[in-house]
Formats: structure tokens, C-alpha cells, sequence
């Protein structure tokens, strides 16, 4: 697989999202599920409804999340939607939980390293195709999150989390967490996950990366660390892996940011770039990119 191209800009505005949006050449059609972060009650870091609306306008889309599978106010369809009211997200835009109601939408990944099969809620099969809004930030499991995250995780339903985060032993969000995999493992899971949703759309998504409020902690961290880095940019592209290792190469770069140590530290200690890795061997996308400043 050839070299991918990811956009790029140290301009981090709404419109700017807009200009590289438009820069990646794919014009999102049909019934355009946008998958963002709701963040969690408490969480400081999450980007608002206001940074995303005008790109959100932009494809006439329909933001979409799914249930957690641990405790918080994302873990229900009824809490869930009281969050995103209080988060500003239903004042702007039509909000979908595509796991409100089951049964699951299940989809096959015959050729997955760690999984067979992704849970992703139903209501997927009501798009055309995808707009991905990750805000790139560390993670305390996953070490990263960026496009990868959202595709797999992001996507799956509750049950299909707990899948996930437990390779295949269980759907149940009641259990999980006493049946977590090995972390490779789990990495490689997310990376089967995320391909399955690629396949689905079958090319027609669009990945944007945002490298703003640089925690170490995800957005689903209630109490979640300060930004610990100064912010870098937006990157778009067609490419999932590329856009995620042009990212982990920017925090590399960063060596005058004196908090840079801190976030390698996290990705480091949970083998982050092993998802990435796992990803390119399925061979959905290329960890070789050319970097396009905008």
C-alpha cells in the first residue's frame, strides 16, 4: 500500500476544520453519521459543540455516540441523552444513540487477530456514510486515542465494548472488567473492531484529528489531568492509520514541549502504537503518509 495523504494545520479554528474537510477530496453523501465524543459529566478537555457545528452543518450530519460500559453517565440510553442535552450537543444538532435500543448490529471480521465479530449499535445501518471528529488526546488504556478509538470503541455498542475489552470473552458490561485481556491483545481488538466499520462504509469516511487540550486522559475520564501540552494542530485524511501515526509523530517532534516526556509516557506505558501496528497488518490503511501543510 502506497503512502497516504494527511492534511495538516497549526490553525485550530471551526472554520479550519471546514477548509481540511473539504482538502481530503471525499464529499460525504447520503445520511452522514457524525461519531464525536459526548465527554463525560465532569470532563474539562472534551471539545464543545461549538468547535464542530459549522462542519457538522457542513455535511448536514447527524452526531452520533454509543452507551459506555462502565459506570458514569454515558452507561444508559436515559442518562446518556440527559448528557448530551446538558453538553450542548441537542441544542444544535439531531443526536442519535445508535445503541439506544438493540438488538445489535453484528459485523463479521474473518481475517481479525483478536476478535471474529463487532457489536456495533443498530442504527449504523441508517447511514451512508461517516464523518470521524476524534480529538486526540492520551488514554489510561488504550495509551492514545485518536481515529483508531473512534471506529472501534467509539462505534461499538455496550456489549460490544465489553467484547472488546475483553477479546471475545464476554458482552456483558456487569462483568468485564474482571475479564479484561492481555493489553496486546485488547489493542488488537480495537484495531479488528475498527476495520470492521471501514469495511462497512466501504471508503466513504472521513477522519479528523484534533491536537488540542493535550491530556494524557481521555474525554471519558470524569476527573481527567490538565492538558499537558501546548496544542499542535488538525489533521485530516482518508487514511485511519495514517491520520493516528502522523499524530503520535507530531507529539515525537514536540521536543521542545516540556510536557511532551509526560504524554510519550503515557502512550508508552500501554504500548499505544501497538494498535496502529495491528491495524497496518490488516492492511486497511498505511503507517506511511505524506504530511500536506495547509
Amino acid at each position: 500500500m502506497g503512502k497516504a495523504v494527511v492534511y495538516f494545520t497549526k490553525e485550530i479554528t471551526p472554520e479550519a476544520v471546514v477548509k481540511l474537510y473539504h482538502k481530503t477530496g471525499l464529499e460525504l453523501t447520503g445520511n452522514v453519521a457524525v461519531k464525536l465524543h459526548s465527554g463525560e459529566a465532569g470532563n474539562q478537555n472534551f471539545l464543545k459543540p461549538d468547535f464542530f457545528k459549522p462542519v457538522i452543518e457542513e455535511v448536514k450530519g447527524t452526531v452520533t455516540e454509543c452507551n459506555t460500559a462502565y459506570d458514569g453517565m454515558r452507561n444508559s440510553t436515559e442518562k446518556h441523552k440527559k448528557l448530551m442535552q446538558d453538553h450542548g450537543w441537542s441544542k444544535y444538532f439531531t443526536v442519535d444513540l445508535l445503541d439506544a435500543q438493540g438488538p445489535d448490529m453484528v459485523l463479521d471480521i474473518p481475517d481479525g487477530k483478536a476478535i471474529k465479530k463487532n457489536y456495533v449499535g443498530k442504527n449504523l445501518a441508517n447511514y451512508d456514510s461517516m464523518l470521524v471528529l476524534s480529538h486526540f488526546k492520551g488514554h489510561p488504556m488504550g495509551g492514545y486515542g485518536g481515529a483508531l478509538k473512534q471506529l472501534s470503541i467509539g462505534c461499538a455498542s455496550s456489549a460490544g465494548k465489553a467484547f472488546i475489552h475483553s477479546a471475545g470473552y464476554t458482552t456483558d458490561q456487569n462483568i468485564v472488567w474482571g475479564h479484561t485481556a492481555d493489553q496486546n491483545i485488547f489493542l488488537e481488538a480495537m484495531a479488528d473492531a475498527a476495520k470492521s466499520v471501514v469495511d462497512y462504509f466501504k471508503g466513504n469516511i472521513v477522519y479528523i484529528n484534533v491536537m488540542k487540550n493535550l491530556s494524557v486522559d481521555c474525554d471519558c475520564c470524569a476527573i481527567a489531568e490538565d492538558p499537558c501540552m501546548k496544542d499542535i494542530g488538525i489533521l485530516a485524511s482518508l487514511d485511519p492509520i495514517a491520520i493516528d501515526q502522523a499524530c503520535i509523530d507530531l507529539i515525537y517532534a514536540a521536543k521542545d514541549d516540556k510536557g511532551q516526556r509526560h504524554f510519550i509516557k503515557r502512550v508508552e506505558s500501554m504500548n499505544g502504537i501497538h494498535t496502529i501496528e495491528a491495524a497496518a497488518e490488516l492492511g486497511y490503511g498505511s503507517r506511511e503518509y505524506e504530511l500536506c501543510n495547509i
